[in-house]
């Protein structure tokens, strides 16, 4: 194999919010198995982040690798209009069994981004299929994050999210206060006083309510009470707006349930999944609508038709590792894994609230933050703990992990080791 050309990739390749005239540095990846990262060097690296959390059942797994072994042999793709094939339906199989009774209309993306501007579109439709085109408008909780593409931009946070340039063009929305009382925290009624002034002076013009459910991801790793989410189902039913979950970091087992909404016994109108969907192994995602929107839209203008539809819509390749991939999570490991994760990650970074530089330290199911006073040089830290033989991506002020399900005791120790480091060095 030849080496990897890191000097045409700075200067000829975007990397994620990077600048291509001073680029972060890069560390180049010859392979990965398990929970270890290997770089070109021979170094080898437990993964703390499983690939922006969706490398749920780490890398190179033999079942995953067999199935697009099968499915690469048959056909790799086929466009979806006006063709089916089996990975598509047995995908989407899964997903209505797994997801919460009422969801069982499925719209196979092909990202994240992609399935939260179908759910968009999917409200405004129903809304205008009901003759009620003048709501339009969505509502949101700030602090949030929904993806890049421009619909998603538009309903991330307007002040401390990354779209900040974009002020101007994106399409106006509702925002309500972030919630505020953490899950195990005690709750007082006045948390969704906001929320609820909002709902009754827009409801008229507000076609869906858009949330991430008790943990908000990409936008801070902000954790919140189930009280809110069913204040926000209560609410949605009150003034006839939709309800959107975007799952795409949460579903698949992260919180300790298989979905947030499960924490509140909330059942979303629209459901957007992503991440996990696949194992890691490549990109696809999904937005599951109930029976009514189905039914609502195809009754409506244009021929009943919803409007999307990707050119990758339903690859075949992607839909028979996901249907794999959801299968071994049906096989329940997950539950005592992440169980076994979120304690090991208590116990560990819970005792980095001594220390100066520490703000704050959060944990919730396979998630572990650790929020420092100032933000991260990420260069920097980067460094350090590929130094200490870990990945972990710091962002803003934030040093979280969310790593595999399958990583062992030992090799999560090793993360939290070299978290406790970086915030005690130069003690």
């Amino acid at each position: 194999m030849q080496p990897i050309d890191l000097a045409f990739d700075q200067r000829h390749i975007w990397h994620p919010y990077t600048s291509l005239t001073s680029p972060l540095p890069t560390y180049p990846v010859a392979s990965a198995s398990g929970v270890e990262i290997v770089l070109e060097d021979g170094r080898h690296l437990i993964d703390g982040m499983a690939s922006w959390w969706s490398a749920v059942h780490g890398y190179n797994h033999p079942e995953l690798n067999q199935a697009a072994h099968t499915q690469i042999d048959r056909m790799a793709h086929v466009m979806f209009g006006g063709i089916t094939h089996g990975p598509a339906i047995d995908l989407a199989k899964q997903l209505v069994a797994m997801t919460p009774e009422g969801l069982d209309a499925v719209f196979l993306a092909d990202s994240g981004s992609i399935s939260v501007e179908v759910a968009i579109k999917m409200a405004l439709q129903y809304q205008v299929s009901r003759g009620l085109q003048g709501k339009n408008q969505l509502l949101t909780i700030r602090q949030g994050y929904h993806g890049d593409t421009f619909a998603a931009m538009s309903v991330c946070d307007p002040i401390n999210g990354m779209h900040e340039l974009f002020t101007g063009i994106l399409a106006k929305h509702h925002f309500a206060p972030a919630p505020t009382i953490k899950p195990w925290e005690a709750w007082h009624d006045s948390e969704t006083d906001a929320l609820e002034a909002l709902f009754e002076q827009h409801h008229d013009r507000i076609a869906a309510f858009i949330l991430e459910p008790i943990v908000q991801g990409a936008g801070g790793m902000r954790f919140y009470h189930p009280n809110y989410l069913r204040k926000a189902r209560a609410l949605c039913d009150q003034y006839d707006v939709l309800l959107i979950a975007d799952e795409i970091a949460t579903g698949f087992g992260r919180t300790g349930r298989l979905f947030a909404c499960e924490h509140a016994n909330v059942v979303p109108d629209i459901m957007c999944v992503g991440k996990a969907l696949s194992g890691g192994y490549m990109t696809l995602a999904a937005t599951i609508a109930t029976r009514h929107i189905a039914e609502t839209i195809g009754a409506g203008p244009g021929g009943g038709a919803l409007m999307h539809g990707p050119t990758f819509m339903g690859n075949p390749l992607a839909c028979a590792v996901a249907a794999q991939s959801l299968g071994m999570i049906q096989r329940g490991d997950w539950q005592e894994q992440v169980d076994a994760i979120a304690l090991q990650l208590k116990q560990e970074l819970t005792p980095l609230h001594a220390c100066a530089g520490v703000a704050d330290v959060r944990c919730f199911g396979a998630i572990g933050v650790v929020e420092m006073h100032s933000p991260v040089d990420v260069a920097e830290a980067q460094k350090f703990f590929v130094d200490l033989g870990v990945w972990i991506r710091p962002f803003g002020r934030l040093i979280y992990v969310m790593p595999p399900y399958i990583i062992k005791p030992a090799q999560l120790s090793q993360l939290t080791h070299a978290i406790s480091a970086w915030c005690q060095r130069g003690k």
